[in-house]
């Protein structure tokens, strides 16, 4: 039996070196006392990666709740990337407090990174790398890599004597090279290189463009001063889209599944607001038809169809847009051939969808009338839906606006706005037929 403590904590050191990620959701899961003991109790090189995982604000309660020498071997062995963003939860003084019992090379790197703008090559950068004299053998260079470490990637950065970025070469091309042999002949331009103040989509469209595994980060001297490895820039992308998708519904970027009920109702209750003054204005456009709803009731019943029809179309432009838009596949420029797809799309769609809706609703009223207003309102909300679901991003981002921030409300309003008065407004110019 008392082999049973031993072998559960074998297992637990298991679980987070080889799961981290899932370790870290179990672990904030738990009374952030009882988590922070279960973590700190394990030996710092175990309990790193989970650290690193954990969402930043959980960390900061965790570390608040471990002891002051505890929290600084953390600290002190986590990568800067990852460390900066905890220390970015916590206010100045506490912020300084924390620094000041670092040791100073740590300092150093953490005060350097948090400096930079958030989103920055600066923040995303490891500035804890090795780099390599162009003069020196592959032996040396091999060496030096061994005893200091390197930035985890697979290319090897060369300066010179000014520590000026000058070339690269390959870490498996270097493996299979005679020692002796000088590194400059392995050597090749360095493909991906950005300012500390490049942002993360930058950094992005440059790793895709060069198929690198890292871009080197260098000063207006060209010195040297982080690398940005492939992971740190995958995460940073993750994390915008999942905000982009928070923003495009209205909720918070800040917010997180832990947060408060108090908080999450600070976040989301402005954007309901706004939602219910634009839902306002689109029951205002079914009031102005109301003596005709009131005397062909068949039209509320199917008000919501074509409403319905037209938001997802929208929805669908506006999600194609943004993406193109994200990704650099479109710019501003190529405006008039997005309008001129989404106009074809929206119609074919919209005839497609009309054709079906016709017979359905002829096969429920026995009403050739009716089935003509609901397919004419039905192409025409499409067509108008679509070219605002492509339109309201390129416009938002012509005024300098994020387009995953507001597009939705836009483009709900719109949609709901034109379905009602394109469905209604064909009722009553083709009252005659009902």
């Amino acid at each position: 039996m008392s082999a049973m403590p031993d072998l559960a904590t074998a297992l637990r050191e298991k679980l987070c070196t080889d799961f981290p990620g899932e370790a870290a959701d179990v672990l904030e899961r738990l009374p952030i006392e009882a988590a922070a003991a279960a973590l700190v109790a394990m030996p710092v090189a175990v309990a790193r990666p989970v650290w690193e995982r954990l969402s930043p604000e959980v960390a900061v309660l965790m570390m608040r709740a471990a002891a002051a020498e505890d929290r600084v071997s953390i600290l002190s062995a986590m990568d800067v990337t990852r460390a900066a963003p905890l220390f970015a939860q916590i206010d100045a003084q506490t912020r300084a407090e924390w620094l000041a019992h670092l040791p100073t090379a740590a300092q150093v790197n953490l005060r350097q990174v948090l400096s930079y703008p958030e989103d920055s090559a600066g923040r995303l950068m490891n500035p804890r790398f090795t780099s390599i004299s162009r003069d020196c053998t592959v032996r040396e260079a091999l060496d030096r890599l061994r005893r200091f470490g390197g930035a985890g990637t697979r290319t090897v950065y060369l300066v010179d004597v000014e520590g000026r970025l000058e070339s690269c070469a390959e870490l498996q091309d270097l493996a299979l090279a005679e020692p002796h042999e000088p590194i400059a002949r392995y050597a090749h331009p360095v493909k991906a290189v950005v300012e500390p103040v490049a942002d993360s989509e930058e950094i992005l469209q440059l790793i895709e463009q060069q198929r690198v595994d890292s871009v080197a980060v260098a000063d207006i001297n060209r010195k040297l001063i982080g690398i940005v490895r492939q992971d740190a820039i995958i995460d940073a992308a993750r994390e915008d889209a999942a905000d982009d998708m928070l923003s495009m519904v209205g909720a918070s970027p800040d917010e997180r599944v832990l947060s408060s009920p108090l908080a999450a109702v600070g976040k989301r209750l402005p954007w309901l607001q706004i939602n219910l003054l634009t839902a306002f204005l689109a029951a205002a456009v079914v009031g102005v038809f109301e003596p005709i709803i009131a005397k062909f009731t068949a039209l509320a019943v199917l008000l919501p169809v074509v409403a319905g029809q037209s938001g997802n179309t929208g929805a669908q432009a506006m999600a194609v847009t943004i993406r193109g838009l994200s990704l650099h596949e479109v710019n501003l420029r190529h405006w008039p051939r997005i309008m001129v797809k989404e106009f074809w799309t929206g119609g074919c769609n919209g005839l497609a969808v009309a054709l079906t809706t016709a017979v359905g609703v002829y096969l429920w009223s026995q009403s050739v009338g009716l089935v003509l207003i609901v397919a004419i309102s039905m192409v025409v909300s499409m067509v108008i839906a679509g070219i605002a679901g492509a339109g309201v991003p390129l416009i938002l981002t012509r005024l300098g606006q994020d387009p995953a921030t507001a597009s939705s409300i836009i483009l709900t309003t719109i949609t709901d706005v034109m379905g009602f008065f394109s469905f209604l407004g064909t009722a009553t110019l083709l009252s005659r037929l009902l």
